[in-house]
């Protein structure tokens, strides 16, 4: 199973997927890795969800495909099912992170205050999305927790840009960050996938 920690070894930006379309799935993840983003993250938040993380799973074998906003039990293992290599949920609690390793499947689990992560460190969990990191404090609160959690690392998600995206990912517990740029709806709706591309590159081109 793998450590979620590996995601960070694939690039700086990781994008938060929204798919209305099944038929859109395997055409934007091939966008995406042809711009050099091999961590989707496609977020169940639509109906297609499930069918779309299948397909890429099996169409697009050099993506790394991941369910976002796993909410429940249920979520973690139909996200398994579908051949989600990863979750990522939007909040933590501890009955999704324990269905999450029962199905084994890796989670970064959303957290916003000390006390989220401090819920997420008891339970062996180190890495973690600071959501919605804009709203919830960003670059000052992301400082702030450093100080006491020096061994807690972050993917900072919600709100950040790619004009901001460099400052988050220049504090030291910062990894990785997700974004919705990398997938614009009117981008997706048109099929225009060189689009994509084109955003892919400049994300991954974020942390040269």
């Amino acid at each position: 199973m793998m450590n979620t920690l590996e995601l960070a070894a694939h690039g700086p930006v990781i994008p938060v997927i929204v798919l209305d379309r099944v038929a859109d799935a395997v055409p934007l993840a091939r966008a995406l890795v042809a711009g050099g983003v091999r961590v989707l993250e496609v977020t169940l938040r639509t109906p297609a969800a499930l069918a779309c993380i299948e397909a890429i799973a099996r169409d697009v074998p050099e993506a790394i495909v991941g369910a976002g906003t796993i909410r429940s039990a249920a979520d973690a293992r139909a996200a398994k099912a579908a051949g989600s290599l990863f979750g990522v949920s939007p909040g933590y609690a501890s009955e999704v992170g324990t269905a999450c390793r029962d199905a084994g499947l890796p989670l970064l689990p959303g957290v916003a205050t000390a006390s989220e992560v401090m819920a997420a460190q008891a339970d062996g969990l180190q890495f973690l999305k600071f959501f919605p990191a804009t709203a919830a404090g960003g670059i000052p609160m992301l400082k702030a927790l450093g100080g006491p959690f020096p061994d807690v690392v972050f993917c900072p998600t919600g709100g950040i840009t790619p004009e901001t995206a460099p400052q988050f990912l220049a504090l030291s517990n910062v990894l990785v960050c997700g974004g919705s740029w990398l997938t614009p709806a009117d981008a997706v709706a048109a099929g225009d996938w060189d689009r994509i591309t084109q955003l892919a590159r400049a994300a991954t081109a974020l942390r040269a």
